[in-house]
């Protein structure tokens, strides 16, 4: 590696700590759910975070981030694509040190677990 190549990388690697000095639980939590609000089952056009797909979202100290969800159906074509999106998007986030997404399927979703924003898009109040 050049001597430039290496001081660009470790100038990055700076930057990226100095930025988690900016991080905060709450700021972490809310730019994760805003992420999660931009991710859609294509056959819904509701996000999964107000389907109530997301069972599940833990932070730790270091902005170690795990998800746990579900689809609305286990048999879903598109899984893979949803829980990669969840993976790649949540993982671009500049605080956010590791991303781990679990799906299970217990409990099974229903409708009751969608907000009422989620139902009034549907058409279901």
């Amino acid at each position: 590696m050049e001597e430039k190549d290496k001081n660009i990388e470790e100038s990055n690697h700076k930057e990226e700590k100095k930025d988690k000095k900016n991080c905060s639980y709450e700021k972490v939590k809310e730019q994760i759910i805003k992420v999660l609000q931009n991710v859609y089952d294509p056959e819904i056009p509701v996000d999964i975070w107000n389907l109530g797909l997301v069972y599940k979202l833990d932070i730790d100290k270091n902005y170690n981030v795990e998800i746990e969800m579900t689809l609305t159906a286990p048999g879903c074509p598109v899984a893979g694509d949803i829980i990669r999106d969840v993976y790649y998007n949540v993982s671009a986030l500049p605080c956010v040190e590791s991303v781990d997404v679990n799906l299970t399927f217990d409990p099974p979703w229903d409708q009751n677990m969608m907000t009422e924003e989620a139902k009034l898009q549907l058409g279901l109040m």
